[in-house]
């Protein structure tokens, strides 16, 4: 909104009775807003505003939910001005807007930092103005200011074929050509938790004794590991194919990344990748530290980066290490803002939407610390007090963690901030106890391992229902 004579602006949220909620106005010293232009969400619950000051320079104002400020951008190089137009995020929290003064598509990352200019002007585009991203194709359509065309562009590829799918971490690629296109109907989706889990089949699987780690690979191949063993199957549960000199350990040692590589702990606490044909093992991280020893990994998929969960051998205090997709070493977390440790023996590692790093620590909490590295909460069990025996843990498109509980033999569900919200599966005679998870981003099928026989069952418990005809699938 905009105050006439004033020159003063601000946001107001309504629900959807039309009650007003909200009012997002002033930082701590001064108003937030000249003239609110246009306005989106970011996938965390930021709010996205293209403001201008005056005709010659304006701004990109987030604010966080509740309405505290976090940044304005003004433009890259910094001090170079910003005269900003229409606006949008996408499905990996990136913010794109339209810059008339340099007539480009800025692209930012959900904190503000600048990434590059996706769009420049061009022949069939002409001047970027106005943008709207469609979060089931993926597609960007941009309109522009001085003539009647819309051009669709495609900037973000994924490895499935789901297109009504939305919110999906996926990998960042160049700009495919720019075409012209009609616009179309896309399946608008909202995920769902659906109450109980429906179970939709088990397997057993054929060469190990338990199951203590589990990556999703395809909606119908998983990596399977325990103790020494790890194997490649299908829903049959047959071995198709068996990798040797793996860590002998109950943690999370493999993981999957965009290329269906394979990248795991070997015995000599290398951390080695294995070619999507099975053909060629690498070393992608060689240690060369022995007083540490990795525990678990994770590839991230909005990053690229791998995660890696280690412990000091000689007085029990772990830590979190990120490489880069070079394999280099980019972070370091291991304490929290009062210097003491965060983590023993961090056994199972995954990221959630926001970028949150989640670890199961086998000394009774999953720990939450922000891409930063800055702690945000440890759960330690439901109700207070009543202690937790973390192990196998996983996130879903709705920002859940999932964690396995060997004391109480259950799977519970908490949200991105750390609330219990339910156990989601207890044991039973098809699962046995729940020992570790593995999400499937394609499918939204959850797939749990089982400590004390070799099966493994699949679930349902997010569905999927169309916006407009209400139909669940």
């Amino acid at each position: 909104m905009y105050k006439l004579w004033t020159d003063t602006g601000k946001v107001t949220r309504y629900n959807q009775s039309g009650q007003l909620t909200q009012t997002i106005q002033h930082d701590n010293t001064w108003g937030l807003y000249r003239e609110p232009d246009y306005i989106t969400e970011n996938n965390n619950g930021d709010v996205v505003v293209s403001d201008s000051i005056d005709y010659e320079s304006g701004a990109v104002v987030v604010t966080e939910r509740g309405g505290r400020h976090r940044f304005s951008y003004t433009g890259h190089p910094s001090g170079s001005g910003l005269r900003p137009r229409g606006i949008c995020t996408d499905a990996l929290s990136h913010i794109l807007v339209c810059d008339e003064r340099t007539d480009t598509v800025q692209m930012l990352n959900k904190d503000g930092q600048f990434l590059s200019h996706l769009l420049t002007k061009s022949q069939e585009m002409g001047k970027p103005w106005s943008l709207s991203y469609d979060v089931n194709t993926h597609r960007l359509w941009v309109g522009s200011r001085y003539n009647k065309k819309v051009c669709v562009y495609r900037y973000i590829t994924r490895q499935d074929a789901l297109t009504d799918q939305s919110r999906v971490m996926e990998s960042l690629s160049g700009i495919r050509t720019p075409g012209t296109e009609k616009p179309q109907q896309g399946n608008q989706c909202l995920l769902k938790v659906m109450s109980p889990p429906e179970l939709l089949h088990s397997l057993t699987v054929t060469g190990v004794d338990g199951c203590d780690h589990i990556s999703c690979v395809t909606p119908d191949r998983v990596w399977v590991s325990e103790w020494n063993n790890l194997i490649l199957t299908d829903t049959t549960g047959v071995p198709l194919h068996r990798v040797k000199g793996s860590y002998s350990g109950y943690t999370g040692l493999h993981t999957v990344n965009s290329e269906s590589e394979l990248i795991y702990i070997d015995r000599n606490y290398n951390i080695n990748k294995l070619s999507k044909d099975m053909k060629t093992t690498i070393t992608f991280i060689e240690r060369t530290n022995f007083t540490w020893r990795p525990r678990c990994v994770y590839w991230s998929p909005s990053t690229g980066d791998l995660l890696v969960g280690m412990r000091y051998i000689h007085t029990g205090t772990g830590k979190v290490t990120r490489y880069n997709q070079s394999g280099q070493l980019t972070q370091t977390i291991k304490h929290d803002n009062t210097g003491r440790g965060l983590y023993r023996e961090p056994d199972y590692i995954i990221e959630n939407n926001n970028g949150d790093v989640v670890v199961s620590d086998s000394y009774k909490a999953v720990v939450v610390t922000e891409h930063g590295g800055r702690h945000r909460f440890s759960y330690t069990g439901h109700p207070p007090g009543s202690e937790l025996e973390a192990c196998g843990i996983c996130t879903d498109a709705l920002s859940h963690i999932l964690v396995c509980d060997i004391r109480t033999e259950t799977v519970q569900m908490l949200n991105k901030d750390g609330q219990f919200l339910s156990h989601l599966l207890t044991q039973s005679q098809e699962m046995g106890k729940p020992r570790n998870l593995s999400y499937d981003v394609n499918t939204h099928r959850l797939w749990v391992g089982s400590e004390d026989n070799n099966n493994v069952c699949v679930y349902r418990y997010i569905t999927r229902q169309d916006a407009l005809t209400g139909k669940s699938e």
